[in-house]
């Protein structure tokens, strides 16, 4: 499933894992260096470049980000505060029922967003290919720690995705078993993905042609006269 947003992106790598559960995809550093590696232009937006440094400081595409338990450590807990603001971005509905019991409140969750964001100091710039529009992004000022850059990308996205319009449009998915938070394309989409859709009008249908209970189909016992 296609995601726009690059914090709408961090927040669904908890998700339904096709068993009735959920699976987190960055359970692990390996997890984290395949999805860093698959955001790196939206990444790169918010001062975070996937390739390493060569001799002199600019990239080498030659060497990609590997994520340690540092960098994994620091995207998790945004990802924990990011989570706690959509719960909060959706209400009056529901959040995702995922982690809505285990998340932080929505003042910690601001507190550490904002202070991974601080993380790294970064000055806007503007690109413009020779055949393409011109594109803002920004730099980070200074050298850093792949956490502390990768950390306060990511928060960066976060703020720019909760404080723009897509977010008044955030949705927590009703489906069963799915987990998952998405943007409405148009005011009546309710679900994040057709299929969801499909297994939400099946077990509607099976709850309105659900059989009686043994209970309640078995005759009343005779009561002691």
């Amino acid at each position: 499933m296609q995601v726009d947003h690059l914090a709408l992106a961090l927040a669904v790598t908890v998700r339904h894992d096709g068993n009735g559960g959920v699976a987190d995809d960055l359970a692990e550093p390996a997890g984290l260096t395949a999805w860093v590696r698959g955001q790196g232009p939206a990444l790169e937006e918010f001062g975070f470049s996937v390739a390493g440094e060569d001799g002199r400081g600019g990239p080498d595409r030659q060497v990609l980000f590997r994520a340690d338990r540092a960098a994994l450590d620091a995207a998790v807990e945004v990802r924990t505060a990011l989570r706690a603001l959509f719960a909060r971005a959706v209400l009056p509905g529901a959040p995702s029922k995922a982690d809505a019991g285990r998340l932080p409140d929505a003042g910690a969750a601001l507190e550490r967003l904002n202070a991974a964001a601080a993380r790294v100091p970064v000055t806007p710039r503007l690109a413009w290919p020779a055949d393409a529009r011109p594109v803002a992004d920004c730099a980070a000022t200074g050298r850093h720690p792949a956490a502390d850059l990768l950390a306060a990308a990511l928060a960066r996205a976060g703020i720019a995705f909760l404080a723009g319009p897509d977010s008044a449009r955030l949705r927590a998915c009703p489906a069963p078993r799915c987990v998952r938070y998405f943007v409405q394309a148009h005011a009546r989409q309710e679900w994040c993905k057709p299929s969801c859709g499909n297994r939400a009008r099946v077990a509607r249908h099976h709850a309105r042609h659900r059989t009686p209970s043994a209970e309640g189909s078995n005759p009343p016992a005779a009561t002691a006269g």
